[in-house]
């Protein structure tokens, strides 16, 4: 019987990579949407593979609930949750609007909190299952312009670190994916920045004229997202997979060297990296 996997924020990017990989691979997958899913279908048809779309909005947790017991109906069971559903905020903590900060927060973590709070039960029940939160090498070290955004990959890490304690007797596994910058859509639909950040009126805006164009020029002529969706699957069929996995140039880089160094070295190694 092929393992049913759930996945949120599936439409664009990394989620619509993996979606489309491990429905190649005869896993039975249910793509989380937001609004349309014709794009998504359409490529799954492309490279002829089948795969399931679900509702799923991870601020809504009526939606989840609703998606979970609709999965749970059809398949009963869910063996893979993979968090993906994700944005990140381009605003200097001093100039972030409550409503950015909530929202950062709401999505990235809170979102991810609900969504596998109301599968583990099921996984639980059966004694096995594996959860991988898609993260990033920014959960492990910390950008300009980036902090809300950091703080939540940050939280990302812990979650996954302490959820490993509570749910192992139970049979499941947590990892983490530490992505790097790919060519996704993620400048365009998941980056979301502050106005008083990018204006000509803000403090910093010489740091946002230098570091902004470098962090959108990395992602949009990044690499394909691939090699998450691989680090995914491997996940999944590795019982020993590593807890935490970089994938990535920027993860394989700054993750080890994060590890090596004392935090004034480390830092120093960032400025320099990106003439901050």
């Amino acid at each position: 019987m092929s393992k049913t996997v759930l996945i949120t924020g599936a439409t664009s990017g990394m989620g619509k990579e993996t979606a489309l990989l491990l429905a190649k691979h005869g896993y039975s997958v249910y793509a989380g949407v937001r609004n349309s899913s014709e794009e998504l279908l359409d490529e799954a048809e492309k490279r002829g593979v089948k795969l399931n779309t679900v509702a799923l909005d991870v601020q809504d947790i009526a939606s989840i609930q609703k998606a979970v017991q609709h999965v749970i109906g059809k398949e009963g069971k869910i063996d893979v949750l993979v968090n993906n559903a994700g944005f990140g905020l381009l605003a200097t903590l001093e100039e972030g609007t409550d409503e950015e900060i909530f929202k950062q927060f709401d999505v990235n973590v809170f979102g991810l909190i609900k969504m596998t709070r109301e599968v583990l039960p099921h996984m639980r029940a059966a004694q096995s299952g594996v959860v991988i939160n898609i993260s990033s090498f920014l959960g492990k070290m910390g950008l300009p312009l980036l902090s809300h955004y950091n703080a939540s990959k940050y939280a990302v890490e812990g979650i996954t670190d302490s959820l490993r304690f509570e749910v192992a007797p139970f049979g499941i596994r947590v990892h983490s994916v530490l992505a790097g910058l790919f060519g996704t859509n993620f400048v365009k639909k998941g980056l979301v920045a502050n106005s008083k950040t990018t204006s000509e009126d803000s403090p910093y805006k010489d740091l946002v004229a230098h570091f902004v164009p470098i962090v959108a020029n990395a992602i949009n002529e990044g690499p394909d997202p691939l090699p998450i969706a691989q680090a995914v699957k491997n996940i999944i069929e590795d019982e020993a997979s590593a807890i935490a996995v970089e994938v990535g140039k920027e993860s394989e880089l700054f993750v080890p060297m994060r590890k090596s160094m004392d935090d004034k070295t480390f830092e120093e190694k960032v400025k320099e990296t990106f003439g901050l």
